[in-house]
């Protein structure tokens, strides 16, 4: 684990920074109640409650509030290995894809274990100098650990050219 790794784990877990940046970068998951509850090289959990501003009609909270849990518990992973990496990386949802398998009426957990094959595919987006993707899982449950969805968010990954001078 690099030391930036490090440092922006720490930032991560510092509820007070974590905030500011969730409203000024990500002000609907600040609203919604978005929060990382645990985060590691290896593994990230992303937790969102039902209320008010995540709900939907149908008494449960809305699908793109999971969508937003589930995609920070993937991307929280990759911007760890990513901060202030020489060369810059930069980062894209490609795709994501999504299955629902239990009403979701309480507070909503997500984790991704995907840390240590992010870092790797980001290595070779450096080393080779290529474009590369990677399909990343995360699994959110209820609070009695059911099942309640599972999403596959596809980021793609491309080391920014240096200008030569």
């Amino acid at each position: 684990m690099g030391a930036n790794t490090t440092e922006f784990i720490r930032l991560m877990k510092d509820p007070i920074r974590f905030r500011i940046f969730l409203l000024t970068k990500l002000p609907s998951a600040y609203f919604a109640g978005v929060r990382v509850r645990e985060i590691t090289p290896e593994k990230a959990v992303v937790t969102v409650p039902y209320k008010w501003f995540s709900q939907n009609p149908f008494r449960s909270t809305y699908f793109a509030c999971l969508s937003m849990a589930a995609e920070m518990s993937t991307g929280s992973l990759a911007m760890a290995h990513l901060y202030k990496h020489d060369p810059p990386i930069s980062m894209l949802v490609t795709r994501v894809e999504s299955e629902y398998f239990k009403k979701a009426t309480g507070r909503t957990r997500f984790e991704c274990t995907d840390g240590e094959q992010l870092k790797q595919i980001i290595a070779k987006a450096v080393s080779t100098g290529e474009p590369q993707s990677f399909r990343a899982r995360s699994v959110g449950v209820n609070e009695k650990g059911e099942k309640v969805a599972e999403f596959y968010v596809t980021w793609g990954f491309k080391a920014k050219v240096q200008n030569q001078v």
